[in-house]
Formats: structure tokens, C-alpha cells, sequence
């Protein structure tokens, strides 16, 4: 009887789930822990806190200066560009005048073989041997020879034609497949350009007002900016320009001040770093490659220490920003978008070198 109570009160054993109702158990028991962790995991991870003004500002600076560095790998794309352009351009009137020499030698080959058909001559033996006129038939048969000659010039022409030709497209295919990489090279910086920027404004609109004033003085501060820089006629006090290049180079960059910049701009109502520098020194009557790290290498280097009115100098360490120095310590650029062409400092910026252009 004992034993009988201990049976009942055991429980029973359950039978192990196969097949479908153990996978669907599984998923339930899954699906329940997840549940959990989320509901954990949401009330224990702290929010992300938001940026600080100085982390804005800092992130900001960093967005337009990368936006600088993309600008001159656009302008270098660019300029590619329309090299290539134009040899492909040179390369199709080439190939041009090629196939019409061509088709001229084609036209006088086919005239003679067609004059040929036409007289349709005897074998040269029996025309001498039945001619009433010997020394009249072998002065034709010399004009004949000359014939042969002139069909085999011609033949010899035709074939060095269609091989230049052919050269001159295999070159202009070359040039169309460089065209083709440096404009998708151009689509690239210019994403690339255009999303930074916006990024920029972005974190700038987060900012409050107070806030988004502070970082315009601070960045005026850095750049030179500021109510006797902005103005057109600041710094119109003689400068000591070592030739008269230089003082029309250095003229010319007074005249933009108050320009906005525009990354890509040449002038003449806006400019880019570079862009100032060309069209500065094209005033002068010196042509400039377009980018900054190709400008520097457009004269003789110098030291810092010996400066010039004129003198080209650069700054950070891939050379992607560019001024005209205007001596005194002082230089004329296109600083960065919102900031127009003005005077500034040179030490407000990590130096990287200076070229003498002339």
C-alpha cells in the first residue's frame, strides 16, 4: 500500500519533443530570450550623448578641410580632362585627313586602272614586230613603264595611309579610354566634395546661434578674416614686389578681395585657392598649372625665411591649400566656402612650402 502512495505521488516522466513540436519549442524559447535581452539591454544602454559645440566645430573644420583636399583632386581630374579632350579632338581631324589623302589616292589608282582596261594593249613583242613605226611604239612603251611606276607608288601609298590610320585610331581609343577614367574621376570628387559640404552644414545647423557665431569668428580669426580684411581696398599700401610680375600678380589678388569662394572657380567673379593663384599670376602674363600640389612644383622653392611679395605659399601636409604672399607676414587666398578672398596671416595655417614663380 506504501508502495502503491510513493507510485502516485512520483511525477511522470515526460517524453523528450522530436520533430516539429521540438523545433517549434526551440523557436519559442529563442524568441522569449531575445524578447528579454531587448527589453534588458534597452533599459541599460545609455543614449548617445549629442556632440559639444567644440566637437562640432571640430568636425566641421575637418569636413571643409577634406572638402579642400577633394576640390584639388577635382581640379586635377579636371584638367586631365580637357588635356584628354583635346587629344582625342587633334587625334579625329588627324585621322580625318588621313582617310581623305586616302580616299584621293584610292580615286587616282582606280583612274589609272581604269584608263588601262580601256586600252586594252598587245602583248609588247607583237606590237613592235606588227607597228609601221618602231621608235613611235617603244616611246609608247616607256610612257607605259612610267605608268607601272606611278600604279606602284600609288599602291605603296595606299598602304602606308591605311597603316597611319590605323595607328591614329589606336591612339585616339587610348586617349577616349583616359577620357572616360579622368570624367569618372571627376563624378568621384565631386560626391565627394559635395557630400562634406553638406555634412558641414549639417552639424553647423545643430549648433545654436550664439553658438554658430562663436564658430564664424573663430574660423574668420583663423583665415585672416575680419572688417579691415573683408573690405576691397584693405592692404593697398605699397608693397615692395621684387619685379613687375609679381606687383601685377599681387595687384590682381587685391582686386578679388571680397570674391566668394566657389570650389572649381577661376574667376573672374569667384574663386578656389588655386583658382586665385592662376588667375593672379595669368594677370601677370605666367601661365600656373591649376592644382596646388602641381603649383608648387611651378618655380624655385624657398625657405620661409626668405619670402617675397609674389611668392606662392602652401599649407598642410598633402599641399592642398594655397595663398600669395604679400609680404609682412601676411598673404592674400580663398580661404573656404562662406569666406570670401581676403587677407591673412600666413602662421594661422600649418606651412608646408613656397615656390618663387618669377
Amino acid at each position: 500500500m506504501a508502495a502503491h502512495r510513493r507510485s502516485a505521488h512520483r511525477k511522470p516522466k515526460q517524453r523528450p519533443l522530436t520533430g516539429s513540436a521540438a523545433r517549434t519549442a526551440a523557436t519559442l524559447a529563442l524568441a522569449g530570450a531575445a524578447t528579454a535581452g531587448s527589453v534588458t539591454g534597452a533599459g541599460a544602454a545609455p543614449a548617445e550623448p549629442a556632440p559639444t559645440a567644440t566637437q562640432v566645430r571640430a568636425k566641421v573644420d575637418r569636413l571643409y578641410h577634406d572638402a579642400e583636399v577633394a576640390t584639388e583632386k577635382y581640379n586635377g581630374a579636371k584638367e586631365e580632362a580637357a588635356t584628354a579632350t583635346r587629344a582625342v579632338d587633334a587625334l579625329a581631324d588627324e585621322a580625318a585627313r588621313r582617310t581623305a589623302r586616302l580616299n584621293t589616292a584610292r580615286h587616282a589608282l582606280g583612274s589609272l586602272a581604269t584608263a588601262q582596261y580601256r586600252s586594252g594593249t598587245l602583248d609588247p613583242a607583237v606590237q613592235l614586230a606588227l607597228s609601221s613605226d618602231p621608235d613611235a611604239y617603244l616611246q609608247g612603251a616607256s610612257y607605259l613603264d612610267r605608268a607601272g611606276d606611278r600604279q606602284n607608288g600609288l599602291l605603296r601609298g595606299i598602304r602606308r595611309q591605311v597603316s597611319q590610320i590605323t595607328r591614329v585610331k589606336a591612339r585616339a581609343d587610348q586617349e577616349t579610354e583616359r577620357l572616360a577614367a579622368r570624367r569618372a574621376e571627376l563624378r568621384e570628387h565631386r560626391t565627394a566634395i559635395r557630400t562634406k559640404l553638406a555634412d558641414a552644414r549639417k552639424l553647423l545647423d545643430t549648433l545654436t546661434a550664439d553658438e554658430r557665431a562663436a564658430y564664424e569668428r573663430a574660423a574668420d580669426a583663423r583665415h585672416g578674416g575680419g572688417p579691415s580684411h573683408a573690405d576691397r581696398s584693405a592692404g593697398r599700401a605699397p608693397v615692395a614686389a621684387p619685379n613687375s610680375r609679381a606687383a601685377q600678380a599681387i595687384a590682381f589678388a587685391h582686386g578679388a578681395i571680397g570674391k566668394p569662394y566657389v570650389w572649381g572657380a577661376t574667376g573672374p567673379n569667384s574663386f578656389d585657392c588655386s583658382g586665385l593663384t592662376q588667375a593672379a599670376w595669368k594677370a601677370a602674363g605666367v601661365s600656373l598649372p591649376r592644382t596646388t600640389y602641381t603649383q608648387i612644383n611651378a618655380g624655385a622653392r624657398v625657405p620661409r625665411s626668405q619670402l617675397a611679395p609674389g611668392d606662392l605659399v602652401f599649407f598642410y601636409s598633402g599641399i592642398s591649400h594655397v595663398g600669395l604672399y604679400i609680404g609682412g607676414g601676411q598673404m592674400i587666398h580663398a580661404p573656404r566656402p562662406g569666406a570670401p578672398v581676403r587677407i591673412a596671416p600666413v602662421d594661422e595655417m600649418p606651412f608646408a612650402g613656397a615656390t618663387r614663380v618669377a
